[in-house]
């Protein structure tokens, strides 16, 4: 089946399209109707089915007789550690922790929380959790307190696991304090909190609430599956929302199940023993997505990659990694090879290994700027990949098949939208729908496909409001962007990182495009500062690439002239600040809406999910210094 194919049956006969990719997975109990849509915005995937996840992602490969084929590969620079893990071996280990968390009391719809670091117990963990029908909910490691304390209250788990460390580039972090804390500042107590002692630092612990990891799975007895109804929430992961309060995505057992599968063959072109590596962390969507879910369902080797894209301990860690461990296909942020490009700009740390296994690169969770795709396409000599999705949908909205249709690429384009996802560019003040390469706001034409978020987690009114009210009978995506006359969706920012320049509508997006291509940049960001004349103005900010030693003045005369040619003077680009780094997430999302805060002179609240906070009194420093941050009139 060719794309076009596929997206016209998605959308006119969803039933009959997912109905066939869910007879790839074991069902318990096949389900009484495909899509439940009676009761909108709310829809169900496969309701009446009953299946295990945890089931479908191991057991399953070991009935089949692939229990010697390796499951995990746990690559850690930071520790010296390579190990690897067969599917019966990881049947074993998830077996028996389901074991002793069915001792503890956890079962079918209680919460686990899970708080580690990049090791495979935290993939274990998770799956332990699915095969109970427990419900888990992964919170980054070394999270602060206090938003670990907000997630524990929300989610009230019953257990909580947990490592005595994780460990950076040059540092070791202890997990206890910081765990300890959230407990204390948190109205709900969990009964019992698990530790997995690392030797890099040992956890004291509590001894009316804490018991050693090592010491239950030791003894425990090995447990099997629990069925469960598709609708049932599989897990809970917590995105940044407005009010200070995070929003808990919930994940559906089915719909999950059957769309990741799907994706694992259609999009990223993996089939069973194919060796699949995505250098996220199980704390993020894409953690969950496609270092644990997706490459295990597909009977795939998946990497836990306990390591950095540069410093652990060079800019070829991937392609050393890639090379090992014969990837096919890598799945990773931009900002990871920016970083990579910054460190070693003509690649020449790629020389020294042999990647022939290396198939195609796949890159999300933010835009990829043009720039960095032309330099990772002509550096590997490989399909670069860009793609677009969001922690509520938990797989991509639009991208570029491996394994259904490659489409030729147009840089700055996530390409076609994904099967089952209608996508609409809408006008924000009327809603009506724009033609192609209007800009406007994307929308997703209701219902969602499986994979989706249902709901948010015990908060229907919120999940109404948050997503289905401002445009009825739509998904609102927050992002901005267009579609053009080929169908390829251009996604340019967030909502709110267009900005109005005396009456004129512009993309933040559009000026970082032509910033990127600057020689001496190594990335950039552009956000829009409030200006008593003009209402906004752009100011940018830039990284320059190791070894540029020009005058910074220079270079920011040369940005302003490139986007006064490519924009025009209604850009107002006048503004340019050259700093070592870019405030971020730890998933590589660039901080634009704090960084708009300071320019303005703004009060703001430092993200829970900062890489680094320091490098916000940088931003100040440089705002101040180009004539903003000051409070704006």
């Amino acid at each position: 089946m060719k794309y076009q194919e596929a997206y016209r049956e998605s959308l006119e006969n969803p039933e009959s399209f997912w109905g066939r990719a869910a007879e790839e997975l074991v069902w318990d109990r096949k389900w009484d109707k495909v899509l439940e849509f009676s009761n909108p915005p709310f829809y169900k995937w496969f309701k009446g089915g009953m299946l295990n996840t945890c089931f479908n992602a191991v057991d399953y490969h070991v009935q089949q007789g692939r229990g010697d084929q390796v499951a995990v590969i746990y690559d850690s620079p930071v520790t010296n550690t390579i190990q690897k893990i067969t599917y019966s071996q990881l049947q074993d280990r998830v077996a028996r922790i389901a074991g002793f968390l069915q001792k503890l009391g956890v079962a079918k719809g209680h919460t686990v929380l899970i708080y580690m670091p990049m090791i495979p117990e935290a993939l274990m963990s998770m799956l332990a959790c699915a095969r109970l029908g427990a419900i888990h909910s992964v919170v980054f490691g070394g999270f602060a307190s206090r938003e670990l304390a907000i997630r524990i209250d929300d989610a009230k788990p019953k257990v909580i696991l947990s490592a005595s460390c994780g460990i950076e580039v040059q540092r070791v972090i202890p997990y206890k304090p910081l765990l300890d804390e959230a407990i204390d500042i948190a109205d709900h107590k969990p009964e019992t909190c698990v530790i997995l002692q690392r030797p890099q630092a040992k956890a004291e612990l509590k001894q009316t609430r804490d018991l050693e990891w090592a010491d239950l799975e030791g003894k425990a007895e090995p447990v099997g599956c629990v069925s469960v109804e598709a609708t049932d929430p599989l897990y809970i992961l917590y995105t940044s929302g407005t009010t200070g309060k995070p929003k808990g995505v919930v994940r559906d057992n089915g719909g999950h199940a059957v769309a990741l599968k799907w994706s694992m063959k259609h999009i990223y072109g993996i089939e069973p023993g194919d060796v699949y590596w995505a250098a996220s962390d199980v704390g993020w969507v894409v953690g969950h997505s496609y270092i644990v879910y997706g490459p295990l369902l597909m009977g795939a080797t998946t990497i836990v990659y306990e390591g950095k894209p540069v410093g652990t301990p060079d800019p070829g860690a991937f392609w050393r990694l890639i090379s090992q461990h014969g990837v096919k296909a890598l799945f990773t942020a931009p900002t990871a090879i920016r970083a990579i490009k910054r460190e070693d700009p003509k690649g020449e740390y790629l020389r020294k290994y042999d990647i022939s296994s290396f198939d195609t690169l796949f890159l999300a969770g933010e835009r990829l700027d043009p720039d960095t795709y032309y330099w990772a396409s002509e550096l590997l000599q490989v399909p670069v990949i860009d793609h677009w999705w969001q922690t509520e949908t938990g797989w991509a909205i639009a991208g570029n098949f491996r394994g259904l249709e490659l489409f030729p690429t147009k840089a700055g384009s996530a390409t076609k939208p994904m099967p089952g996802y209608n996508v609409k560019i809408l006008d924000g003040g009327t809603a009506e729908e724009l033609g192609p390469n209007q800009n406007g706001v994307i929308v997703v034409k209701l219902p969602l496909p499986p994979c989706n978020l249902p709901t948010l987690w015990q908060d229907d009114r919120r999940f109404v409001e948050s997503y289905m009210s401002p445009f009825p009978g739509y998904y609102l995506t927050g992002d901005g962007g267009y579609i053009d006359e080929d169908g390829y969706v251009f996604v340019m920012g967030r909502i709110d990182d267009v900005i109005n320049v005396a009456g004129h509508r512009l993309s933040t997006g559009g000026m970082e495009e032509v910033l990127a291509t600057h020689p001496n940049v190594a990335e950039c960001a552009v956000v829009g500062a409030a200006d008593s004349l003009k209402g906004q103005v752009p100011v940018g900010f830039v990284v320059l690439k190791a070894g540029v030693s020009r005058p910074h003045d220079e270079i920011v005369g040369e940005l302003v002239q490139m986007v006064r040619k490519e924009i025009g003077p209604i850009a107002a680009f006048k503004q340019a600040a050259v700093v070592n780094r870019l405030p971020k997430t730890r998933s590589g999302k660039v901080l634009r809406g704090t960084m708009r805060k300071i320019a303005d002179g703004e009060s703001y609240k430092v993200p829970s999910t900062i890489d680094d906070p320091a490098i916000l009194e940088e931003i100040g420093s440089a705002v101040l210094t180009i004539g903003y941050g000051k409070k704006a009139n």
